[in-house]
């Protein structure tokens, strides 16, 4: 399977031929498992201090029964403030929790070997079909040719106006557009600063990301990924699959060495 490669400027190079991943079958369910199971390794340990809730000046009576009152803990003192009152223990106000989270608790997640292989070869040869990227919401219309592959020159850019000069040649502007539209959101996230959700938009998948890094840095939506860090998490975000991705020539090269147990399979037969 052939695809038609661009130059930086927009026109037309030549053909490239696909490597052997992009013949793998579209697998939505396993995708949304790698994404969940993957981001479950990012997750933050909590836990909770030893003697929260316990800090406080009270105690149960001794003997517990003949006081005409609950045996719950109460609080001590000379008169006011919360004397007599109920402390320390979990059904209290201010107590301490029944059952705390502790930090030693392993909240990630195990996936095996193969399938994580298989979800991420899955998810690469999904960015080949327009009708999947555009199911994603992705502004797409004017693009005839998936997958999206770009000379090697695209990694030696490393300034944002050069880099959107690009996107407006390949005719993808109006996907940038697209998060432009997007509503701020209020309550308590905009009290935590986190009134606008950036989105996600363009996905470089190249070689050698130095450069276009940098230029991608101030472009809102536009992500770079080496092609040997690719992952679910980057073709796949909140696991809705497929983020419109742009490859560079030596990118799909690097792809033709993913080895894995369906495509030796798929290899013999073909």
């Amino acid at each position: 399977m052939k695809t038609l490669t661009y130059s930086i400027t927009g026109s037309k190079e030549g053909e490239v031929e696909l490597p052997l991943v992009f013949s793998t079958p579209f697998r939505k369910d396993l995708i949304h498992k790698a994404y969940v199971h993957l981001e479950s390794h990012e997750f933050q340990s909590q836990g909770r201090h030893a003697m929260a809730g316990m800090n406080v000046v009270a105690r149960s009576n001794h003997p517990p029964t003949g006081h005409g009152q609950s045996r719950v803990a109460r609080m001590r003192g000379g008169g006011g403030g919360r004397q007599g009152q109920g402390a320390q223990v979990a059904s209290t106000r201010g107590g301490r929790q029944a059952h705390p989270p502790i930090s030693e608790k392993v909240i990630y997640k195990e996936l095996n070997k193969k399938e994580n292989k298989l979800a991420l070869c899955s998810a690469i040869a999904a960015t080949a079909s327009k009708e999947i990227v555009k199911s994603r919401g992705h502004k797409i219309e004017n693009i005839k040719s998936f997958p999206i592959v770009v000379s090697d020159n695209i990694e030696k850019i490393s300034k944002s106006k050069d880099l959107f000069q690009v996107l407006q040649s390949l005719k993808l502007e109006t996907d940038l557009d697209r998060l432009k539209t997007r509503r701020m959101r209020s309550g308590k996230s905009a009290l935590r600063g986190r009134s606008a959700k950036i989105g996600k938009s363009i996905l470089f998948v190249v070689k050698d990301p130095k450069k276009l890094v940098l230029a991608s840095g101030t472009i809102r939506g536009v992500d770079v990924r080496s092609v040997n860090e690719l992952s679910v998490l980057d073709l796949a975000p909140g696991a809705e699959p497929i983020r419109l991705t742009v490859f560079s020539q030596g990118a799909i090269g690097e792809l033709s060495r993913i080895k894995s147990p369906y495509l030796e399979l798929l290899a013999t037969l073909t």
